[in-house]
């Protein structure tokens, strides 16, 4: 689908104050920057908070004029007790929040067989339960003001099961089944719930996994970055355009990657019993791939 071609890009999101988690690097930081260049208020929080500034900074020095406020707020979101209050501290500073962006977050890189439950517990917190606290912290304004918005950043991997990132899939699953409840409960309260969900995004995302049984070399897209060629990825700042699209346009869901995760996701969702023939087989072969790659180091 040809996103650019929905009538909206983003540039009416001028003035609105829009809060992002996980603001200090990878798609997080993008959405940041893009979102200060359509001069969007903002609020960036992570629990690094030199980080921030360094991103506030640059979404100062490289877009003065159009971004007029920018909030940084450290948070952890795990952390659920914190988050009425760091939500008041919001409201305080900008009287409104418009959306919110859901986009902290952490992954696995190990066999479900092999990972503690500390590790599931971890990313539970992180993905589900943080996502959900501060979406609970965030609403009660929404309601009364009469607008706002919810944007998940998702993944394919919430739409189908990824290999050795069992548990990442299912916090990730869980998000859908929560907030597609959700819409159904506020679709007429004007709140707008908009699901993205991204493929291989190039970001730090496996470097900051909760449990890495296997290494993974530098990055790069077609256009070229680190060390190791991967065509399929797509770059973090494509990333955050198109999510701004989806989110101007309000639209419930997105599937957003670069081919062949694109045509896996159609495949997996509209023909789930050929998908789960192929993808096994495909899956396993992967994981066989990737544990020789592992000896040979």
């Amino acid at each position: 689908m040809a996103y650019e071609a929905l009538g909206k890009n983003g540039d009416d999101l001028q003035g609105k104050v829009i809060w992002i988690t996980g603001a200090s690097s990878g798609i997080g930081k993008a959405l940041a920057l893009h979102l200060a260049r359509k001069g969007a208020k903002l609020i960036l929080s992570a629990r690094n908070e030199d980080s921030l500034k360094q991103v506030k900074d640059e979404c100062l020095s490289n877009y003065s004029g159009q971004s007029s406020d920018i909030l940084v707020l450290r948070l952890d979101v795990t952390d659920f007790d914190s988050h009425k209050e760091a939500t008041q501290n919001v409201l305080k500073h900008f009287s409104k929040i418009d959306i919110l962006i859901n986009n902290a977050g952490r992954s696995q890189r190990a066999y479900a067989s092999q990972t503690i439950l500390d590790m599931d517990k971890a990313l539970l917190n992180t993905n589900v339960l943080g996502v959900i606290s501060l979406f609970k912290a965030v609403l009660p304004s929404m309601l009364t003001q009469g607008h706002g918005q919810i944007v998940n950043m998702s993944s394919v991997s919430g739409k189908m099961g990824t290999v050795f990132a069992a548990t990442y899939s299912a916090t990730k699953f869980a998000l859908h089944g929560y907030f597609d409840a959700v819409q159904t409960e506020i679709f007429d309260r004007n709140i707008h719930i908009t699901n993205v969900c991204p493929g291989p995004v190039i970001s730090n995302i496996i470097q900051n996994a909760a449990q890495k049984d296997f290494d993974q070399p530098p990055l790069k897209s077609a256009d070229g970055y680190g060390e190791r060629s991967f065509w399929f990825l797509m770059t973090a700042e494509r990333c955050a355009e198109l999510t701004t699209i989806a989110m101007a346009n309000q639209l419930g869901e997105v599937w957003v990657s670069r081919q062949p995760i694109l045509f896996l996701t159609y495949f997996a969702y509209y023909l789930p019993h050929l998908y789960s023939f192929f993808g096994k087989r495909l899956g396993k072969k992967r994981a066989e791939i990737m544990l020789e790659s592992q000896k040979q180091k």
